[in-house]
């Protein structure tokens, strides 16, 4: 009886011993543990190397101005290549360590580029990077001038002139892409004379002997409405010795002064005092053209198709510095012109050869002053009116 017992307690519990140990024979059939859910095969490890670039791809309204940049993270590049839709690969440089390439080359308004760069990763798998962005596309393209032009040699009442052949709209923006450089200290700011023209002054005139540097880096700004600029424009010039006319009208005098003390003084007949309307205006204005003859017209006063010599422009109302020799007899002692400086035809062309492009010509004394509705006003606006002219 007691073996029995046993016998049936041994039989009664074998299930309980032998359940572990059937499940851990089965577990182990196929496999070697590696799949313990007896699911799919784990996949290969992804490459390390991650491709980006900046435009990416499949961008629109890229802006142009921007470096195209691809770079590579955990690897090397060992090619890139970007293409502008002629097929022509942009020129670029890689950095020393092979992870960054930078293009050096400028982009188009309204283009699409293509990639394929690729890389070796860390693990000396390769990873591609392909497709395409397209840069912005401008609503018109417009032209921007500079003045003075390069290597240029100025009077010290020179303006600096950025004029573009359409409006601008947003002013900030264009202003904000001009640079001044000077070779010597100088105060001075942009001024809006209307929406296709901005000029900076110094504050008072520039330093005899100052080289100045300008850059308009307008190329791929959008002025306003879609509106860019075709292209940056830069200057490079000097600012000559200073010299300023000075002309009070009823002294019947002009007196040129270089460096504050009187070089030469000439007799000069100018516009006729009790006429206002021909008066040689007062106001602070600059040489703006030498032309050795000039045509002077002017029907409501009855002349026209007059030929003069040594003429100085110095505004677009219609003031010039000339030699007048038909007016010989009131030269020094009689105001009679229609607005001009007349002078003796020796001292005309004395004058002409002595004056740059810029000299300033302040005018004094005369019953009414110059209307700043020209485009050459600056002298004639005080430095408040100036700076508020300003768009940033």
């Amino acid at each position: 009886m007691f073996q029995r017992r046993t016998v049936l307690r041994a039989a009664a519990v074998t299930p309980v011993v032998l359940s572990p140990i059937v499940l851990a024979a089965c577990s182990g059939d196929e496999g070697g543990g590696t799949n313990p859910g007896g699911g799919q095969p784990q996949q290969p490890e992804p490459p390390k190397a991650v491709l980006t670039a900046e435009p990416a791809v499949d961008a629109k309204d890229a802006p142009v101005v921007k470096p195209v940049t691809v770079k590579v993270t955990e690897g090397t590049l060992t090619e890139v290549k970007v293409t502008n839709p002629e097929g022509k690969e942009l020129e670029g440089t890689l950095n020393p360590e092979k992870t960054v390439w930078t293009s050096s080359e400028q982009l188009g308004y309204g283009k699409s580029y293509t990639y394929a760069a690729k890389a070796s990763g860390s693990d000396g798998k390769p990873v591609e990077l392909a497709g395409k962005f397209d840069t912005v596309k401008p609503a018109k393209v417009i032209r921007a001038t500079l003045n003075p032009g390069d290597d240029a040699e100025v009077g010290v009442g020179m303006p600096i002139s950025v004029k573009f052949e359409a409006a601008v709209s947003d002013r900030k923006a264009a202003q904000a892409a001009l640079e001044v450089k000077t070779s010597k200290e100088v105060e001075g700011g942009w001024a809006w004379l209307s929406d296709r023209q901005v000029n900076w002054r110094p504050k008072e005139y520039w330093p005899a002997g100052t080289v100045v540097e300008v850059a308009a880096k307008l190329y791929g700004v959008d002025l306003g409405k879609g509106v860019y600029a075709k292209a940056d424009v830069t200057t490079k010039f000097k600012i000559g010795r200073n010299q300023v006319v000075k002309v009070n009208t009823p002294d019947h005098v002009m007196k040129v002064y270089r460096d504050g003390s009187e070089h030469a003084s000439y007799p000069c007949s100018n516009g006729k005092d009790a006429d206002p309307n021909l008066n040689t205006p007062n106001g602070t204005l600059i040489v703006m053209t030498k032309e050795p003859t000039s045509i002077f017209d002017n029907a409501r006063y009855g002349y026209t198709n007059v030929k003069k010599k040594w003429c100085c422009r110095i505004s677009n109302h219609g003031e010039f510095i000339h030699e007048n020799e038909e007016n010989r007899g009131n030269i020094g002692k009689a105001n009679t012109s229609h607005g001009c400086v007349n002078l003796l035809e020796a001292d005309a062309k004395a004058y002409f050869d002595s004056a740059l492009i810029g000299d300033p010509v302040e005018i004094t004394g005369s019953q009414a002053s110059m209307p700043t509705t020209s485009d050459v006003m600056d002298w004639l606006l005080d430095w408040k009116t100036w700076q508020s002219k300003s768009a940033i």
